[in-house]
Order: structure tokens, then C-alpha cells, then sequence
């Protein structure tokens, strides 16, 4: 462990939760790499992520945004593949794309979107995007023939979340050089959307923990009741 970080975790109290907002201004205040780095935010839900009615997912645009431009290839044919263009995919194709995939492990995108009608040659990418979580979906709003309006959300900070097999959410809150009222409205729009897609089932408390860091940071634990600031 460096010197730096070995620092930093002696200003950090283990034993209390912090507010969100002293939490990421704390984060902020402390030297950090020669990068923007990324503020994270990992949440630990009371669900069971093994049962189809505890599964918690869905996409959000954070209101401002998670400074991040992400690549985006679009699969799509005719006038969709032209609109996906216009709105700035960063690669568009259809079976010229998915051979690119497969034949040369083209992998130079981060999310990807598809028109229903392609989907049966994404389907064929399946052991290739799927244990990337780069396979499109409807529940996240990849496949679509709105591609347009999919691409230009996503280029401009939309986010996608899902509990994994814990029941751990981890999420981009936005970057380091973000003020600290931007970092703190992302981040209760997160909580949120959480409490808004509360699985029916789940009884008792639903947020257990929250910890807010940054890429090369500490971790600050939250109380994770505070519901705004």
C-alpha cells in the first residue's frame, strides 16, 4: 500500500458513517492522481439477486452527467445505421460489424446498441459480449429503434446498473474534478432510483451499506439512511 493512501485512510473515521455530502467533500479534498479520477459509488441492497423478483436493474441519466464519454457501436442497417451515425455511434454496422466481432475480436466499444431486426445476428455474439455485459438489452434500453435518442443518452452520461450475485450495485457518480454540489445531486438521484425500483418482496431495511472512493482513493462508509442533504 502506498504512502499516499496509507495517509488518507488515518483522516478517515472507520468507525462512523459519514454524510454523503462530508464523504465526497472529504474524498475531493484529498490528493488524488495525475488523472480525473472517477468517483464511485457501491451499494449494498437486501435482496437475493438468485430470485427473478429481486432482481434489481435499469438505467439512469444522472443530472449531471458521469463526465465520461463512452464508445458506442450500434447495430443497424439502412436509414437506423445512418441516424445511429448522425447522433455519433462511434462504429455502426450489422453482419460487417458482428464478423469484425468475431473473425478479428474487435472490442474497441464499451456499450452496445441494436435494432430489433439485428438481433438475431447479435444473438450469434453471445459468448462473445455476453460475459462483457455488452450484450444489448430491452430492460436497458440497447435494443431499440430509437437509436438515435439511445446513442446520443448514453454519450451524454447515461448509466446503466444491475445488483451482481451479492447484491452490490456499483455505479460511476461522475469524476473528481466535478463540484462538490454536481457529485452530491448525482448521487442522491442514484439513491433514488434505487428506492424506486425496491423490489415488492423485500421486507425491512433495503439499503444496508453505501461506500463512496474514488479510482486511486480511499473508501468512506455512508450512512446509508440519509435519504437528501
Amino acid at each position: 500500500m502506498g504512502r499516499r493512501l496509507l495517509e488518507q485512510k488515518q483522516r478517515i473515521d472507520r468507525e462512523r458513517l459519514y454524510g454523503p455530502r462530508e464523504a465526497l467533500e472529504l474524498l475531493k479534498g484529498m490528493e488524488g492522481a495525475k488523472f480525473d479520477e472517477s468517483v464511485e459509488a457501491h451499494v449494498s441492497l437486501n435482496v437475493d439477486p438468485r430470485r427473478a423478483d429481486q432482481m434489481v436493474r435499469g438505467t439512469l441519466m444522472l443530472p449531471n452527467g458521469t463526465g465520461k464519454t463512452r464508445r458506442v457501436a450500434v447495430f443497424a442497417a439502412g436509414e437506423k445505421a445512418r441516424e445511429a451515425e448522425e447522433a455519433g455511434a462511434d462504429v455502426v454496422g450489422a453482419d460487417d460489424l458482428a464478423a469484425r466481432i468475431r473473425d478479428e475480436g474487435f472490442m474497441d466499444f464499451e456499450v452496445a446498441v441494436a435494432t430489433p431486426d439485428q438481433m438475431s445476428v447479435v444473438g450469434r455474439l453471445g459468448q462473445i459480449l455476453g460475459p462483457r455485459g455488452l450484450m444489448p438489452n430491452p430492460k436497458s434500453g440497447t435494443v431499440t429503434m430509437d437509436v438515435g435518442r439511445a446513442v446520443e443518452e448514453i454519450k451524454r452520461g447515461k448509466i446503466e446498473y444491475r445488483v451482481d450475485r451479492y447484491g452490490i450495485i456499483h455505479s460511476i457518480l461522475g469524476k473528481k474534478s466535478f463540484d462538490l454540489e454536481s457529485l452530491v445531486e448525482n448521487y442522491f438521484a442514484l439513491r433514488e432510483e434505487f428506492q424506486r425500483v425496491r423490489p415488492a418482496p423485500v421486507k425491512g431495511r433495503y439499503f444496508k451499506s453505501v461506500t463512496l472512493t474514488t479510482t486511486m482513493g480511499p473508501s468512506i462508509k455512508v450512512d446509508p439512511a440519509v435519504e437528501r442533504e
